[in-house]
């Protein structure tokens, strides 16, 4: 039995870049004996197994072989005769088809480099494997991910992969793809530091009216140009989700007629990134020159975004309004919150308000403050 350090962790440690997950590979072994070492199996088709006290995952080397549509129409071989080149033949780019010995993942090490992933790192390509990516439609997805990731470490997608990435968007293999499929990919693309690389690239490969239909209308040059700013704008660091969320809800605002809830309800996104694009896409131009607003749009606004009871949703907005607009204008924005927080409904009961009429008062305390912040 022989244990490989395996793909993105490989590829990572070489470029000097954030190891996030470890994947292993184990030659020579069966399920049983990695049972009998205490491992817990979690996979059938192509076994996976949790190491005991890592909690990391170990799978036995396999081929693959494709029997029917998607990404998931694959039969699995796994058996002690696998080797590592074949184990490694399966994997979509070169630079994830490395591995290194399991001893040596904190040293220099030896390095299995058999489909030359160093020398792609070298020359910043992005470049298939084999002919088989062609088999797995979600790769061309994982590799416009990709591109966003490395974008800024000057890393581009190999004309030849390109080439196989547009072959797959002409058939019918993306159509098979699912909603959380394509979701995911695209959430984890709107974290990488290039997210706007990500759109581009399934643009260059016609991929877009494939698997973002709703945003292909608006997919153009200026968009992904003006995608570029509010991206580097919502940056809070990489991998982080808070990017993600705000960089969506960017990208829908500047997106032109785009039904937000059937599109959020297609993809199945969280509900926290639809409302924030909601809010985002709804009120984003006259929330970005609140000082400017009359004393009762002030207070619609705020009405209309849910503050007052939902507070925490802010920063968020604002890191959004700071993205889309060069000019913003909000200083009044916290002082009338802060105000607004300190009414007490029930020091109003004890004047005497109660029912509709305590609405109502409550109203007017909220309209008197944004008043004194307004000019009319």
């Amino acid at each position: 039995m022989q244990i490989y350090l395996v793909g993105g962790a490989v590829r990572d440690k070489l470029l000097d870049f954030p190891i996030f997950d470890k994947d292993w590979v184990v030659v020579g072994a069966t399920a049983q004996e990695m049972i009998d070492l205490g491992y817990q199996q979690v996979g059938q088709d192509f076994p996976v197994f949790i190491h005991p006290k890592s909690g990391e995952e170990y799978a036995l080397a396999r081929t693959e072989r494709k029997s029917g549509k998607g990404y998931t129409g694959f039969q699995y071989h796994a058996d002690p005769s696998v080797t590592l080149e074949e184990d490694l033949l399966r994997r979509d780019l070169t630079i994830n088809a490395m591995a290194m010995d399991v001893d040596s993942e904190d040293d220099e090490g030896q390095i299995y480099d058999p489909y030359n992933g160093q020398q792609d790192l070298a020359d910043k390509l992005l470049r298939h494997v084999s002919p088989a990516f062609s088999e797995d439609p979600l790769r061309v997805l994982r590799v416009a991910r990709f591109a966003a990731r490395y974008h800024h470490l000057g890393f581009s997608i190999a004309d030849e992969t390109l080439q196989l990435m547009t072959e797959l968007s002409t058939g019918d293999e993306l159509e098979h793809l699912t909603s959380e499929r394509v979701w995911k990919e695209f959430e984890r693309a709107l974290s990488e530091p290039s997210p706007w690389i990500f759109l581009q690239a399934l643009q260059e490969c016609n991929a877009i009216t494939k698997v973002l239909p709703e945003l292909a209308p608006s997919i153009n040059d200026s968009l992904i140009a003006a995608f570029q700013v509010v991206s580097q704008q919502t940056t809070k660091g990489e991998g982080e989700s808070e990017n993600a969320i705000t960089r969506f809800a960017c990208l829908l605002s500047l997106s032109n007629d785009l039904n937000i809830n059937s599109f959020c309800e297609r993809l199945r996104t969280p509900n926290l990134y639809k409302e924030l694009a909601l809010h985002c896409k709804n009120n984003h131009q006259q929330f970005s020159q609140f000082d400017q607003l009359s004393a009762e749009k002030k207070l619609n606004t705020i009405l209309a975004l849910d503050l007052i009871r939902r507070p925490q949703r802010l920063p968020q907005l604002i890191e959004c309004i700071n993205a889309l607009h060069t000019n913003v204008s909000m200083s009044h924005l916290n002082p009338i919150l802060e105000l607004i927080a300190k009414i007490q409904p029930k020091q109003l009961m004890e004047e005497g308000f109660k029912g509709p009429e305590l609405g109502e008062a409550i109203n007017q305390r909220r309209l008197s403050i944004c008043e004194q912040f307004s000019e009319d």
